[in-house]
């Protein structure tokens, strides 16, 4: 077992690391490949991670989660993303964007309805704000929330849902909704718990054939005089813009863990490959190219992980915001860099490389997704940019 440090800054960190590590190891990965190829998500798999108690990783104790923080949630991501990225990302659309958001948010009353279906894994849960015509300019969002006595009535649709069907023709089960109440752009969102069966909510297109994260279900969903009871508003009305922006950090940290998965993975197969693998007689990894690619991408790796950690480290209150430059830094520098040790990866392995056997083709798709879901890079060099202004000097 790893010794307590950066990246294991608790002996419940390192037993958290191991025991997802192990899990990962043994039930996520063997079952990635043919997930991904059938573009299925595996939803008694799912169940297992609630059984670990990993649904509700940042929930406390009291409210039956794990009442751990962000540098756990971070270590979660890291090792399930090395084994199955698609399924660590349906992971992370349910723990981190719905009940990690729900349970900073919610009243006690939904909290004691909710919370034990999702950190059980009973229901499968996610956040909708994507719209087809609104994805960066979220506040640019056309879903309406109009009040009509005890209930409100939302019209509108989302798109690109994480876990928004669970099979072709499956809703899944409930989501966290933001949807226009007012009409001034900053103050006018709320968000309301949505769930499966309610009158007026249906499963749009599943979405399918991605280029990666296949495991990982997306669909649109679709609100037609949608009637939502007044006490399924989370929060205030009005004050959901706060919501979301104070969950992005988490949501961009956790992104970024799962770069590191992916890279890491990358790195022991070809570091691997290149010593088996011999041309003109001797191990391909005497090679000065070989050894550039696995210098590289081993130094950017440790260079983001290091940088993760360190953000993950200081973002101690999940409840409010306050360190969005180094949030989106970290996504913006690690989403990258994953993608381009996954390419190296396939490089060195040459033509087997290409292929679905040594996985490396699976984990280039599946880090492509990372520089455009969660906000893109280029809202992230925006963010940066703009945060900046207000810094006299580094320290």
């Amino acid at each position: 077992m790893a010794r307590v440090d950066l990246y294991n800054p608790s002996e419940e960190h390192l037993a958290l690391r191991d025991m997802v590590r192990q899990f990962a190891e043994k039930e996520v990965w063997p079952q990635a490949q043919a997930h991904d190829r059938d573009e299925r998500f595996n939803r008694a798999l799912f169940r297992k991670a609630g059984d670990l108690g990993l649904l509700g990783i940042t929930v406390p104790e009291r409210w039956g989660g794990a009442g751990m923080d962000a540098v756990a949630a971070t270590i979660v991501h890291e090792e399930l993303s090395a084994a199955d990225p698609g399924f660590c990302l349906a992971y992370l659309a349910h723990a981190m964007l719905f009940v990690n958001n729900f349970m900073v948010n919610a009243d006690d009353g939904l909290r004691r309805r909710v919370l034990p279906k999702v950190v059980s894994g009973q229901w499968i849960a996610g956040m909708a704000m994507t719209e087809p015509h609104a994805g960066t300019d979220a506040l640019a969002m056309k879903t309406t929330a109009r009040r009509d006595g005890d209930e409100y009535v939302l019209n509108g649709a989302k798109m690109w849902i994480t876990n928004g069907a669970v099979s072709d023709s499956e809703l899944g089960d409930c989501f966290l909704v933001y949807a226009r109440t007012g009409a001034a752009k900053g103050k006018a969102l709320s968000s309301f718990l949505l769930e499966k069966g309610m009158a007026g909510f249906r499963l749009g297109q599943r979405i399918k054939d991605k280029l990666g994260m296949r495991a990982s279900p997306t669909a649109e969903l679709v609100f037609e005089d949608c009637r939502v009871p007044v006490a399924n508003r989370i929060g205030e009305e009005g004050e959901s813009s706060l919501h979301m922006m104070r969950n992005l950090e988490i949501e961009r940290l956790t992104l970024a863990a799962m770069s590191l998965g992916i890279a890491r993975k990358c790195i022991d197969i070809m570091n691997q490959y290149a010593t088996e693998r011999h041309a003109f007689g001797q191990s391909i990894r005497n090679f000065g190219q070989i050894q550039r690619y696995l210098g590289d991408s081993y130094a950017e790796y440790m260079a983001g992980r290091a940088y993760v950690y360190a953000t993950a480290a200081a973002m101690s209150d999940l409840r409010h915001a306050g360190n969005r430059l180094d949030s989106d830094g970290v996504k913006l520098y690690c989403s990258t860099m994953a993608k381009n040790v996954a390419d190296r990866a396939i490089q060195v392995l040459g033509g087997y490389g290409y292929v679905g056997e040594y996985h490396v083709e699976r984990l280039w798709r599946d880090a492509k997704l990372l520089e455009i879901g969660g906000g893109t890079l280029e809202a992230h060099q925006k963010n940066i940019a703009a945060d900046l202004r207000r810094v006299v000097t580094l320290r």
